[in-house]
């Protein structure tokens, strides 16, 4: 049986893409030269799951959990702004912006689709959940010296709004590793409720 490696993800609409490649040339000028795998911009989004590989025959019950999960949600915005990287800035693995609603409805959406996900076999995230857009990651290649400069540059960047986030959908996405990077592909898009 054919799998495909599958998570469930929110898009983000060109505007974005473009405010995120210009600070990652902001970035990439600071560290130190290949030290980071920077994420195409098309290739941004932001993730409520990742499911891993799944035989193809389920991803029709996959969209229909996300669909279910997203019948109470109407559309809503976050704010990108701020930038980190995981675990810390002494060892930096993942550089990322920060996603950000206050009203808890991104949350609520993220409990719904794990909830419905769970409910068809697929087991709940045990970290807590962490909204955020990668960036890069840190070449395995990179030495100490390079992942210290990396923190520092992290630590010191002061980065306001990078754009508004209007969530109207969640995807279903198929990604496919190939040596050019990920190519990713919607097999379901959701709309929240209006």
């Amino acid at each position: 049986m054919k799998e495909m490696r599958v998570f469930i993800a929110i898009e983000l609409g060109r505007e974005l893409q473009n405010n995120l490649l210009i600070l990652k040339e902001r970035l990439e000028r600071q560290v130190p030269y290949r030290s980071v795998r920077w994420v195409r911009p098309e290739g941004i989004h932001l993730t409520l799951k990742f499911l891993g590989d799944v035989p193809a025959a389920r991803i029709a019950a996959i969209s229909q959990a996300v669909e279910t999960a997203c019948r109470s949600f109407e559309p809503f915005t976050c704010e990108l702004s701020g930038l980190g990287c995981f675990p810390n800035p002494r060892r930096p693995r993942v550089l990322w912006v920060g996603v950000h609603e206050p009203s808890g409805t991104l949350k609520g959406l993220h409990k719904a689709v794990e909830r419905e996900l769970a409910a068809i076999g697929f087991a709940p995230e045990n970290r807590p959940f962490s909204p955020h857009l990668t960036l890069g990651r840190v070449q395995r290649k990179a030495g100490r010296s390079d992942r210290d400069i990396l923190g520092e540059v992290i630590a010191r960047s002061s980065v306001g709004l990078v754009g508004r986030l209007t969530v109207s959908e969640v995807n279903v996405i198929r990604s496919e590793l190939r040596p050019s990077g990920a190519v990713y592909t919607a097999l379901a898009r959701v709309p929240l409720e209006d």
